[in-house]
């Protein structure tokens, strides 16, 4: 694992996060700056930049990243009231850390999505 993002960082074990899952493909912690009650990134062990870099070859990690956020809703508790799982891409796109990972938000109405600033 050559990320040196700081969840490569996290993937590691140099920097300290809250996992709340993870498997040998991706690993899953809460938010250190959270947007909703529940706010967890899912993000797979392979340094994947941006959407935009996905390879053919790496299409499944993308479903994986969105079972897992799936699987965990439900064992929470929170599946059946909804959640919102979002994934961006580049600077405009709202991306800040340059690694491939998907954002779990749930615990309250979270309103409209997708009005420019």
């Amino acid at each position: 694992m050559t990320d040196p993002t700081i969840f490569g960082k996290i993937i590691r074990r140099e920097l300290p996060a809250d996992i709340v899952y993870e498997d040998d493909d991706l690993i899953a912690f809460r938010d250190i700056a959270p947007q909703a009650p529940v706010h967890v990134l899912f993000v797979p062990k392979t340094p994947i930049a941006t959407l935009n870099e996905l390879k053919p070859e790496q299409e499944a990690v993308v479903g994986k990243l969105a079972y897992a956020a799936a699987q965990y809703a439900k064992r929470e508790g929170f599946a059946d009231d909804g959640y919102r799982v979002v994934m961006n891409c580049n600077a405009h796109g709202g991306q800040t850390v340059f690694q491939l990972h998907l954002h779990l938000l749930a615990g309250d109405h979270l309103g409209r999505f997708g009005t420019p600033r």
